[in-house]
């Protein structure tokens, strides 16, 4: 199994559980719950491995510097 797989079938046990926890109760916000979750561990590892060089982790993640910049911002990261 390739990594991009290992983590695609962590993210999916993790909602099946997610899903198993709620016990019939409707989700809210699922979508938005999971993105703020894999963005925050997300920036922090790839700006640890850019040696906190945001060019560098902007690139490495596809971002524009200032999306890079905000998305910290927003994650209490600076």
């Amino acid at each position: 199994m390739s990594r991009n797989n290992s983590i695609e079938q962590c993210v999916r046990e993790s909602l099946q559980s997610y899903f198993r926890d709620l016990d019939g109760e409707a989700p809210d916000g699922v979508y938005d719950m999971v993105v703020r979750l894999v963005e925050k561990p997300l920036l922090e590892v790839v700006m640890s491995h850019a040696d906190n060089n945001q060019s560098r982790a902007a690139e490495w993640l596809g971002l524009n510097r200032n999306t890079l910049r905000k998305k910290l911002v927003e994650h209490k990261l600076l």
